[in-house]
């Protein structure tokens, strides 16, 4: 069995970051180990949540794994809350990587022109040095704009987002694939770069008229524990796109209307005949 370590926070309630990970990795039939680097009752979209910064546990715990010889097919990161926390990833990097596991980065840390409110222009370019460590990172257009110095536009062409995604493999990424790519009215997707083939991938499908918080998280866990399974990037694009366009459809037939997430423990069964369990 293959087994991946997700390192990011988990919100108690609120169905992002460790709480859609460790399921949907499961669920993929690949051992979820997590290293969490905080606990909050919620996601912040609710008020007065509370939370514990858990990051002088992550040194230690990453100790305790090497005196283990413990290693992981893929590193999975994904919402970091400090420079502290990028840095101590960039050694957890170092200490396991392998020939033959895969460093998955999604630098959650901005959506919608601007950055999480947390954070400045200086935090997303110390993002940037661990992506730089990456195989394989998956930032939305935003990130990848504060990550590689572009402009971020609403409107753009294809010429755009591929000179984006050379861009962030610039950085270093053997991989870029970028979240919420649209070219044309109705439709969303995601595009790929892998830089040592030179090779562009557009995936894309129906656009629904509403945006859930944790889509991404739910978007990154499914395409690396795809690519656990045997599949390709860009087969595990695909599905990762499919899967979470779908959560969100079922959550929107929904008749209690939920705010703060998408319902995508309905959905698990469609994403295990997907990849074939």
């Amino acid at each position: 069995m293959k087994r991946i370590v997700t390192i990011q926070d988990i919100s108690c309630v609120g169905k992002c970051s460790l709480t859609v990970a460790l399921p949907i990795i499961s669920a993929m039939g690949v051992e979820a180990a997590i290293l969490p680097t905080a606990v909050l009752s919620t996601h912040t979209m609710f008020s007065r949540f509370t939370c514990k910064d858990l990051t002088d546990q992550v040194k230690p715990i990453a100790e305790h794994w090497a005196e283990e010889k413990m290693n992981f097919d893929a590193v999975y990161t994904g919402y970091l809350g400090s420079f502290e926390q990028i840095d101590l990833m960039k050694d957890f990097f170092e200490q396991f990587k392998t020939e033959s596991n895969i460093l998955f980065v999604d630098p959650a840390m901005a959506d919608n022109g601007k950055l999480y409110p947390a954070f400045d222009e200086a935090f997303a370019k110390h993002m940037a040095t661990l992506c730089a460590k990456a195989d394989i990172i998956v930032p939305n257009i935003t990130e990848a704009s504060f990550m590689t110095g572009m402009e971020y536009r609403n409107e753009y062409d294809e010429s755009y987002v591929k000179e984006m995604l050379v861009r962030l493999c610039d950085l270093g990424a053997k991989i870029s694939i970028l979240t919420g790519v649209s070219f044309e009215e109705g439709k969303t997707g995601v595009m790929g770069y892998d830089k040592e083939k030179d090779e562009f991938y557009y995936y894309s499908h129906d656009k629904l008229p509403v945006s859930y918080h944790g889509t991404g998280d739910i978007f990154s866990s499914t395409c690396v524990g795809a690519m656990m399974n045997g599949m390709d990037w860009k087969e595990a694009v695909a599905v990762a796109a499919d899967y979470t366009s779908e959560c969100i459809r079922v959550t929107l037939e929904d008749p209690a209307k939920p705010w703060y997430g998408v319902n995508f423990e309905e959905v698990i069964p469609y994403l295990v005949k997907r990849i074939g369990k």
